[in-house]
């Protein structure tokens, strides 16, 4: 069994962004796996998601949506958790190793900082079609899609809550 995380461990691993150069400095010959997306409630498809990225590499760097981002993409309902919260609850997660907030529509500043090895997303995108596919490829990293897993969405359990309408 790993040992406990304190809460200060897990808050350590939330680095703002003007220290990611240094994080991948740090990080060696490690292979790095970015990912990014809104993580507005994590449900089961988000940690096996997680879990399956973090299996592509030594370190999991996951870029987060902030508040401002995640309503210019989800709508004024959303997010449904502020973005201090959902950096919590993304650290807390063993397979995470750090996690990094954007305020753009894309994370693409933020794969440029970082660097990545590996640079996954769900299988609905199509690998060549990912932002910052142009970065990890042209330093002979890899795109990869992950399968998601069926019947699980934000937006499905915030409909069944109450919270939001199903398109």
């Amino acid at each position: 069994m790993p040992p406990k995380a304190s809460l200060e461990q897990i808050r350590s691993k939330i680095a703002p962004r003007d220290l990611l150069p240094s994080l991948r400095a740090a990080w060696g010959d490690k292979t790095v796996v970015f990912t990014n997306g809104c993580f507005d409630i994590v449900h089961r498809g988000h940690v096996e998601y997680l879990a399956m990225a973090a299996e592509l590499g030594d370190v999991l760097v996951v870029g987060l949506n902030s508040d401002a981002s995640t309503r210019r993409l989800k709508g004024a309902a959303r997010p449904l958790q502020d973005e201090t919260s959902r950096a919590m609850v993304l650290a807390s997660l063993q397979v995470v190793s750090c996690v990094a907030l954007f305020d753009e529509d894309t994370p693409y500043e933020l794969i440029r900082l970082v660097q990545p090895d590996v640079l996954v997303k769900g299988a609905d995108y199509r690998p060549e079609d990912m932002v910052g596919y142009d970065i990890v490829t042209a330093r002979g990293g890899r795109v990869e899609a992950i399968a998601l897993v069926s019947g699980y969405s934000t937006s499905s359990i915030a409909a069944k809550m109450g919270g939001e309408r199903r398109p």
